[in-house]
């Protein structure tokens, strides 16, 4: 399985949704973007092992965090942007 990544342009909306997520269940921690997705205006990223990023997103809109990018990393390390 891979992994999700969801972006924020704050490290307090990613300190929130990562606070929101792991108490609803949703495993996640809080990182630095790699270089070229800060270039995209991403500078935080909620890192989620999880199948179900339908239900991750949906609780952070609920809770009016806004997310720039969700991006998933497949197992063989490249990352694709996806829409949720």
């Amino acid at each position: 399985m891979g992994s999700y990544y969801i972006t924020f342009r704050s490290v307090t909306l990613g300190q929130r949704g990562e606070k929101l997520l792991n108490s609803s269940g949703i495993r996640c921690s809080l990182q630095r973007t790699p270089r070229w997705m800060e270039e995209q205006g991403c500078g935080y990223a909620l890192r989620l092992w999880t199948k179900d990023i339908a239900k991750a997103a949906g609780l952070l809109r609920v809770n009016q965090l806004p997310m720039r990018r969700v991006y998933f990393q497949r197992q063989d390390g490249q990352l694709e942007e996806v829409a949720v």
